[in-house]
């Protein structure tokens, strides 16, 4: 790689998983240069640098995301690779899809596909991502679980994400992301990639009824007499927990109780390794935010995840624009 100049130096690094996560957010950079981190060992790393508003950023994809040993060692590897490549990076953004956790009875709680979660500690807490490491029922039937989980010291950017959400959901109020997911969709168009919002009856929602068995059910609708909050045509935006782990994720019972103990808003692909990495190079300001593809871990439905990737790069952006300009300049 060259060297970057001072004042082009990024101070906000944006991390992916897959390739349709790297172009949404490519979409929504300015002024964009790419490099490549040739490595002797592993695979070689590509960045893209560019402009967010008044921010410098530079954004890379994992080499691989699962949840064998391999690519977890691999995604810690890239974040540390990154980190310590732009020194001057002070925010971290983990941007991507994942699965959401729905709520079968309560429209207000209730995350659907196409939505957004961004990375926030539920209430009386300071943790906003766990891995659950194992889980074990008890004599009353009720799971006890292992976890380890991460917060960041300072919730800034989780405080501009609230007040965001909170400005959106004000008759007429401002909804910045709308714009920037249109504009970045003709982007993606132009180049014939389809990242449009799928067809409603595609948001299927399915409840398990004991074993490998399941019924479709309907989503929950407004309360009478209450307003309704979603745009049909438009994510809505929530603020909690996200997690990860196999144990959990993999089973339908245990992964609705671990969400509802928890207040778990949305699984993703194991991500621990990279919020490790990001906490042990002792980045205070990091979040993560995720469109929902699917009911799971954000791997099973397809369809769904270009739109997601969009939705979730598209409020990322919302967010950097609403952040202070930097002052080292």
């Amino acid at each position: 790689m060259p060297t970057i100049q001072s004042n082009k130096q990024p101070t906000i690094a944006i991390i992916t998983a897959h390739y349709s996560e790297k172009l949404a957010v490519d979409t929504m950079i300015e002024n964009q240069e790419t490099f490549v981190r040739y490595t002797t060992v592993g695979e070689s790393n590509i960045y893209t640098l560019g402009n967010i508003g008044a921010h410098r950023v530079v954004c890379t994809k994992l080499p691989t995301v699962g949840h064998d040993r391999s690519a977890s060692i691999a995604a810690g590897n890239t974040t540390t690779r990154l980190l310590g490549t732009f020194q001057k990076v002070e925010y971290v953004f983990l941007v991507g899809s994942a699965g959401g956790v729905p709520h079968y009875t309560d429209y207000h709680k209730h995350v659907r596909l196409g939505d957004v979660v961004v990375a926030a500690p539920p209430e009386g807490q300071r943790f906003i991502y766990m891995y659950c490491d194992g889980a074990k029922v008890l004599e009353n039937g009720a799971y006890e679980f292992e976890t380890k989980s991460w917060g960041p010291p300072d919730l800034n950017l989780q405080n501009i994400a609230l007040k965001l959400k909170e400005q959106g959901e004000e008759k007429d109020g401002p909804t910045p992301w709308v714009q920037y997911m249109s504009v970045g969709s003709a982007k993606l168009a132009a180049q014939e990639m389809d990242f449009s919002r799928p067809g409603e009856d595609t948001d299927k929602l399915y409840m398990s009824i004991g074993g490998s068995d399941v019924i479709e059910v309907s989503h929950p609708v407004a309360p009478e007499g209450s307003e309704n909050v979603r745009d049909p045509n438009n994510p809505r935006i929530h603020l909690g927990a996200i997690a990860s782990g196999r144990c959990v994720v993999g089973n339908d019972q245990t992964r609705q109780d671990f969400a509802s103990q928890l207040s778990v808003l949305a699984y993703d692909q194991e991500f621990d390794a990279v919020v490790e990495s990001v906490y042990g190079n002792r980045k205070d300001h990091y979040i993560l935010i995720r469109g929902i593809c699917d009911y799971n871990d954000g791997t099973r439905n397809k369809e769904w995840q270009p739109y997601a990737a969009l939705a979730a790069a598209s409020f990322m952006k919302a967010i950097i624009c609403g952040m202070d300009a930097p002052t080292d300049v």
